[in-house]
């Protein structure tokens, strides 16, 4: 997509944004958002936010903060705004909207349900944090620390790829009685 003083391609490109935000019909945060928008087009990351400012500027969008994520939902006005305007989204775009969207989200909330992160403490001490969400919520948080970033990026890799194994092992493990 090339930005372009076509007034006509930045209102579409809102309209869609719009549509994508109904079609969820939930809370969503900046990365699953994004990532179902650039399902059905190019859109590079820095035209979604300015699209995606310009529309909490209008009050189509609104933002809050949950659980350490920023979350995104529709307001009436976005909706009023959508009915009216829902015409100027191709054809191609709004089928492949409609007819992918569910796969997508289902694609979306998998990836997104399990986090981690480590943050530098000194030279050789790291903090990592793992997570798994449900809904937007935290059902689950482990915090430890890593000796070096080597070592603090292979466990954080490790929860990224393979948190579906190991969190039922640590529930396990908390529900046995030995």
């Amino acid at each position: 997509m090339q930005l372009s003083s076509d007034k006509s391609l930045l209102a579409e490109s809102k309209v869609l944004i719009l549509y994508i935000l109904y079609k969820a019909n939930k809370p969503l945060t900046n990365e699953e958002f994004l990532k179902l928008v650039l399902s059905v087009t190019d859109m590079n990351y820095f035209y979604f936010q300015q699209f995606l400012l310009d529309l909490l500027n209008t009050k189509y969008v609104i933002s809050y903060k949950k659980e350490d994520l920023d979350f995104y939902e529709i307001t009436e006005q976005g909706i009023a705004a959508l009915e009216l305007t829902k015409d100027m989204i191709p054809g191609i775009m709004k089928l492949k909207v409609d007819s992918n969207f569910d796969e997508e989200m289902d694609i979306i909330e998998n990836e997104i349900s399990v986090s981690a992160e480590y943050m530098p403490l000194s030279e050789n001490d790291y903090k990592i944090k793992c997570k798994v969400f449900d809904n937007g919520e935290t059902i689950f948080e482990l915090k430890t620390f890593a000796g070096s970033s080597e070592q603090a990026q292979k466990l954080v890799n490790n929860w990224n790829h393979n948190a579906t194994k190991i969190y039922p092992q640590i529930l396990a493990l908390l529900d046995s009685e030995e």
